[in-house]
Formats: structure tokens, C-alpha cells, sequence
């Protein structure tokens, strides 16, 4: 008889013990997943990353601030110290993009001029940080500075570790951190590329290469080639041209700002905006000067003219800004009825008057002298992309401007109560005024029609505009010679800051500055002109000879130069600040914020500057 066969089917017995050890297997995955989890924590998101990075980077700065604090309490060799102090300030870069972001004044106190500052209490903030520090350090530590180099190097840990703790508590959003890595791009080429923040040791260019190189590491972090693998593929790459191109630069001096800026820098941030709205990051809506949605620093229209007003309200509309053209010409505003804003600001002469100095008002009718206004016209083209107005900055928004001019007894002499009075028995102008405004004719609406003229006249449009946005034949060999000395050798771009080419700061453009450059009286260059600007106002030493930063756009139609009006032509002016300005004539400011030392530029060098400027 043949053996039973085993049978396959499994009795109810057996299912029951084999369900039981499946639970008890998934129960135990189940639960090592858990502990696993509470050992390493959930994965963090990307932000969070970017934080975490950030907050190490915070902790390499300490480490290298502190070694350089040892190397310098130690009495090495300048060639130790300095080079501890570029590792230092490559740490630094490597934190700039969010540091700058987040905390902007402990940003200032560890890379901040080295120049006092007067705060908005009138208060002198004396300068610290890397640049005071550099200048210490560079060329050379000279023994009677050692003090003051080991001071300085301990002031810079101490704001580290407030960085630190600062940091801790903020909460970073993905849509600020993008926010501010463009932000960082700008910086990079308006300031660092420039030589803004490292003028005695250039080393602008590796350091802006270790700020691109940290942001490419933490863009990692959104793992964007799920997203889109092509995009991903295309920022890495600009990201890697971007750095080698900084790297691979042999001189400071000799480095194509135009092509970095045109080919990689420009590429580079119009790349991080497509990869924000790739990840449906959401752009910030928020009115700036800048847009949030710019591009790159060279767009059409990125730059807002109505960001600086008070209130909004007082937005332009087509019909305020017809209202102040039409003010703008009309002599009821002047005391004589013989003056209009016109006189001193001739749309002809790009909106100057060509004259040293502008011709006084005559109130009484009769001409015996000639008598000048205090100071040079300015060009009111681009007015409305500075924080401040008049050359000693002493108001704010362009309709105290206007009121101010209005009624200065030696430009317009004229009285606003009076101008809305004759104005109300015309019936045009109340009409016009009734359709513009709900309050119709007053003083307030009047200086804001004449102020919405002024922020229409915005001019972006130049040769070098043009190319930047494709039309690469815009420009001569020279004139792209001109750009590069602009930008580097000859240091105009660290006060002129590119594109505005004005005195307001980027990249987050919210004050103008001021600076002392010792004009001269007469072109004989024999003392410093008496007018002592921004001083008047404040009464403080930093300011004494102070003058806001004016734009260099359309600069070929405003001669006489400066202030005062004593530089004849553009060769002139460079030729003054090749010499190291006034102190480089000998004047001896001791708070001179223009580098006194020679540019050493060469005779084709001048030539080709002055031709690109004459390009904007």
C-alpha cells in the first residue's frame, strides 16, 4: 500500500499561527521604524536644511575668527595673519547670502565701511569689522597698530556670537531663502565684484566665488531634479561657470566685469527665479524699488520710480503727472513771475541748466549783479531712484523738494499759499486738480502733481543698457574698456553702484549716501570749497564736506561737474579723482571717504572711461 502523501492544505489551525506571526513581523518593523525615526528625526525640510548648513557655517566663522584671533595675539608674520584673514573672510561669504538677509545690522558691525556713521539720532557709530580690519592688516601689520588689530579681531568674534544667537530664532521660509540668494547675485555684482567690501587686499573676486559656491550647496537641498531634471542641469552649470570664471580671474584689475555679469552672473540669477516658481515657491508680492520679480538687475522695468513716496495716495496717475508737466513750466510758481522749474531744469540740457552755479532769482526786476544759487543744478532724470533729495540730502520725498525750491528765496521766491490762491481762479487748473485729486487744489496736492512729473522722468534705456539685453553690438571695444575700469580699477562703482549708477545702495536699496571727496574751490585745485554740504544740517564731523552721491547717467549732457561746478568737462573729473581727490591736491581732510591714493591710470585708460560714461 503507498504512503500517505503529506497533505498542502494548511489546517485552520496553522493559518491562525502563521497570521499571527505576520502581525508580530509587521508589528516589529513597525516598530524599529519608529525608534529609528526618533533616533534620527524626520527628514527636515529643505529650509530647515538650509539652516541647519547655515548655522554650521555660523560655527566655521567662529573657528576662523578665533584662529585669527591667535595668529595675531601671537605676533606672526603678516604672511600667517593675512592669510588667516582670508580664510576668515571666505567663512564670512559663505554665510553673507542670509546674514546680510536676516540681519542686516549685525551684517554692518562684521563687514561694514570703514568709515564713521551718523545714525538717524545724530549719534557717531565709530567703524569696526573685516574692512576696518583689513586696512590694519594690509599691506602690512605695522607694530604700533598691533593693539588695535587684536581689538578689532575680538570685536568681530564678539558679533559672530551675536550672529549666533540671533540666529537661533529665525525661522527661515523657503520663499525668503530664495528671495535671498538673488538678492545675493545682485550683491555680488553691484558691490563684491566692484571691490566694495575688500578695497586694500582685492580679494573681491574668491570670496564672491565662496558665497556662489555655498548657495549652490544649499539650492541642493530642494532637490530640484525631481522637479525638473533640465533645469537642475542648467543652474548647476551656471552656478560652476559663475565660480570658475571668479577663480580663474589672474588680477583684480584686469577682470571682465562685463562678460561675467552679461554671461554668467545675469544667467545665474534669472535661473534661480525659474527654479523657485519650478518648485512652486511663492515670489514675494511686496513693493521694493527693486522688483521681487526681477530677473536680473538689467531688465526693462525692474527698477520702480514710485517705491519712494509717503503714502499711497500720492501715486502718480497719467493725470497728476500731465497736471505737473504743466506746472513745471509755469512762472505763477515763482515770486517775479519770471522763473519756472524750467529755468534751472532744461529738458534740452537733460534736465540742468549748463551754468556753474544757477542764476539767482531777481525779485526786484533789476540785474545790477549777477547773483548764484549755493550749488550746481542736478539732473532730475532718475531723481526719483534716491532715498534722499538735494545734494546735502536734506529731504526725503521729491514734494518737500518741490516746496523746498518753491519757496527758496534765491531759486523760485515764491509762496505755496499764494500759488494755490492765484492758481483757484483759473478755471483749467481747478478743473485739472478736481479730476486728479478727490481734495481738488491745495498745497498738498500741488507738490504732489509737480513730484509725479519728476518720477516719470526715468531714463534706462542706454547703449549699455541695450546690451546687457542682447544687443551685444551696443558697444566699442573702448567703451567695454571704460566699463571694466569703471566697475574695478578706476573704483567709481563702489560709490556710482551699478545700474542706477547712483549713490543708493544695493541690493536692497533703501538709503543713498553721502560722500566727502575734498572738491576743489577753483580748478586751480588750491584749497577744499567752502561749502560744507550735509554739515549744515547735522552738525556732525562726518559730514562736513559731505555730498550726496548724484547718478552718472546721462552725465555727457550736465557738465559743469560736482557741486559747485568746478570741473568743466569729464576728462577733468577724472583726472581729480585719479589724483586721489582732495587730499590727494593736499587738503588734509581727515574724513575724506574717497581713497586718497592714486588710481595710476594711464592715458588710454582715462580716454576709454570717459567714453563709457558717455555711453550711459
Amino acid at each position: 500500500m503507498p504512503l500517505e502523501q503529506p497533505s498542502t492544505m494548511a489546517t485552520p489551525h496553522t493559518t491562525r499561527l502563521s497570521l499571527w506571526w505576520l502581525i508580530v513581523l509587521i508589528a516589529g518593523l513597525l516598530f524599529l521604524c519608529a525608534v529609528y525615526g526618533f533616533i534620527i528625526g524626520p527628514e527636515p525640510r529643505p529650509a530647515q536644511a538650509v539652516k541647519q548648513a547655515f548655522m554650521d557655517d555660523v560655527n566655521d566663522l567662529d573657528s576662523a575668527v578665533s584662529q585669527l584671533q591667535q595668529v595675531i595675539n601671537a605676533s606672526r608674520s603678516d604672511r600667517v595673519v593675512q592669510t588667516a584673514f582670508r580664510r576668515a573672510r571666505l567663512a564670512f561669504k559663505r554665510t553673507e547670502f542670509l546674514t546680510a538677509y536676516y540681519n542686516p545690522e549685525t551684517t554692518r558691525s562684521l563687514n561694514g565701511p570703514n568709515i564713521p556713521d551718523v545714525d538717524d539720532d545724530l549719534r557717531i557709530n565709530t567703524p569696526e569689522g573685516f574692512q576696518v580690519l583689513e586696512e590694519l592688516l594690509f599691506p602690512a601689520l605695522d607694530s604700533a597698530n598691533r593693539t588695535d588689530a587684536v581689538q578689532q579681531a575680538a570685536v568681530i568674534r564678539s558679533n559672530v556670537n551675536r550672529l549666533r544667537k540671533i540666529s537661533e530664532n529665525n525661522e527661515l521660509t523657503d520663499s525668503h531663502v530664495f528671495d535671498a540668494m538673488r538678492l545675493e547675485v545682485f550683491r555680488i555684482i553691484s558691490l563684491s565684484i566692484t571691490g566694495f567690501d575688500s578695497p586694500i587686499a582685492f580679494y573681491s573676486l574668491p570670496e564672491a566665488a565662496s558665497a556662489l559656491e555655498r548657495m549652490q550647496q544649499q539650492v541642493a537641498h530642494y532637490n530640484l531634479v525631481k522637479q525638473d531634471a533640465d533645469l537642475s542641469g542648467r543652474l548647476d552649470q551656471a552656478f560652476a561657470s559663475a565660480i570658475n570664471t571668479l577663480r580663474s580671474a589672474r588680477r583684480f584689475d584686469s577682470f571682465d566685469r562685463l562678460g561675467f555679469i552679461s554671461q554668467q552672473a545675469n544667467v545665474l540669477s534669472g535661473l534661480l527665479l525659474d527654479a523657485q516658481k519650478a518648485l512652486t515657491i511663492p515670489v514675494f508680492a511686496e513693493s521694493r524699488l527693486l522688483a521681487t520679480t526681477a530677473r536680473t538687475l538689467t531688465d526693462s522695468g525692474v527698477f520702480n520710480p514710485n517705491y519712494f513716496v509717503n503714502l499711497d495716495e500720492q501715486r502718480p496717475t497719467p493725470a497728476r503727472v500731465a497736471l505737473g508737466e504743466k506746472l513745471f513750466v509755469n512762472p505763477i510758481l515763482s515770486g517775479n513771475g519770471n522763473r519756472t522749474c524750467a529755468s534751472c531744469h532744461q529738458p534740452g540740457k537733460a534736465f540742468t541748466d549748463g551754468e556753474t552755479k544757477s542764476l539767482a532769482v531777481d525779485i526786484g526786476g533789476r540785474q545790477p549783479t549777477v547773483h548764484r544759487t549755493l550749488r550746481n543744478a542736478p539732473t532730475l532724470l532718475n531723481a526719483a531712484f534716491q532715498a534722499v533729495q538735494f545734494a546735502d540730502s536734506r529731504v526725503v520725498f521729491l514734494e518737500d523738494q518741490a516746496s523746498d525750491v518753491i519757496q527758496n528765496e534765491q531759486e523760485m521766491h515764491g509762496s505755496l499759499p499764494e500759488t494755490v490762491k492765484s492758481l483757484r481762479q483759473n478755471a483749467e487748473y481747478r478743473t485739472l486738480f478736481a479730476n486728479a485729486y478727490k481734495d481738488g487744489l491745495t498745497e498738498q496736492t500741488l507738490k504732489n502733481a509737480i513730484a509725479s512729473y519728476i518720477r516719470s522722468l526715468t531714463s534706462l534705456d542706454s547703449r549699455l543698457d541695450r546690451y546687457f539685453r542682447g544687443q551685444t553690438a551696443a558697444l566699442t571695444a573702448e567703451e567695454k574698456q571704460g566699463f571694466n575700469l569703471f566697475m574695478g580699477k578706476a573704483k567709481c562703482a563702489t560709490c556710482h553702484f551699478f545700474p542706477l549708477f547712483n549713490g543708493t545702495v544695493p541690493p536692497v536699496y533703501q538709503e543713498t549716501e553721502s560722500e566727502v571727496l575734498g572738491t576743489p574751490a577753483t580748478i586751480a585745485g588750491n584749497q577744499v570749497d567752502a561749502d560744507v554740504g550735509k554739515f549744515i544740517l547735522t552738525n556732525r564731523e562726518p559730514h562736513r564736506y559731505a555730498f550726496k552721491t548724484p547718478t552718472v547717467r546721462h552725465v555727457a549732457r550736465t557738465a559743469p561737474y560736482m557741486h559747485n561746478g568746478v570741473f568743466r568737462t569729464l576728462d577733468e573729473v577724472v583726472e581729480f579723482y585719479n589724483e586721489g581727490g582732495g587730499n590727494g591736491l593736499g587738503f588734509n581732510l581727515p574724513n575724506q571717504t574717497l581713497p586718497f591714493d592714486k588710481l595710476n591710470l594711464t592715458q588710454p585708460e582715462k580716454k576709454a572711461l570717459v567714453a563709457f560714461m558717455k555711453v550711459l
